[in-house]
């Protein structure tokens, strides 16, 4: 038994759960649409171009959460995710988690998005476990700042080896599938990298190295 970890947005789902979510929240009049919306699309480029700064990024990303009390959040989660997530599921994402379950590996997301966000969209796939950055919580409020290390870059690292101490596991015999150049930190550290629909950076990177390059779309 091995331990299949896979990134989420652009890998298992067709699309980017978190720049979504911002489009979503621009489309129900909920934020300031125009400022919110430039914001959103500049913070993804920085994503896209490996130039984001995460911290500047989840103050705008997680600053919505603060302003709503839990049950209106949880309401329109509900509702993004039947609109904006549920279309872009990707069969052949769930033949792949399907073939590892049954092999008996350990099934993880692993995300920068953030937990809220995340939560009920790993559970559509059915995986039991998710590391995703976390949003803090103070007496059943969203504060709007981050808890604990962002889970970016190396800091997938860093959350990743604190759980599989926890867990009692390692990286022995173990897979990655991920789109983005943001994710290489892990992507160099476990036994089997999978380029997933890879950004171009990515993709250069994969074909150097002879990482199997595949597509889920």
């Amino acid at each position: 038994m091995g331990l299949a970890l896979f990134d989420l947005d652009n890998t298992l789902i067709a699309g980017d759960s978190d720049y979504l979510w911002g489009c979503f929240l621009v489309e129900q009049g909920i934020v300031d649409g125009e400022l919110y919306q430039r914001e959103n699309q500049r913070f993804y480029d920085q994503y896209k171009a490996g130039e984001l700064d995460i911290y500047e990024f989840l103050d705008f990303q997680l600053r919505p959460l603060s302003e709503h009390n839990l049950d209106t959040l949880r309401q329109w989660r509900q509702q993004y995710v039947e609109e904006k997530i549920t279309p872009i599921l990707l069969p052949k994402a769930r033949t792949l988690i399907d073939r590892h379950r049954q092999q008996g590996d350990t099934l993880v997301v692993i995300t920068a998005t953030n937990r809220f966000i995340t939560g009920p969209i790993v559970e559509l796939y059915d995986i039991p476990h998710l590391l995703a950055t976390e949003p803090e919580i103070v007496d059943h409020q969203y504060t709007g700042k981050v808890s604990g290390v962002p889970c970016f870059q190396g800091g997938k690292v860093e959350r990743l080896s604190g759980w599989l101490v926890d867990n009692q596991l390692s990286l022995q015999d173990s897979w990655f599938y991920s789109d983005s150049h943001n994710d290489l930190p892990l992507l160099n550290q476990v036994s089997h990298p999978v380029a997933v629909d890879p950004d171009e950076i990515l993709e250069h990177h994969a074909r150097d190295m002879d990482w199997p390059v595949i597509s889920l779309r």
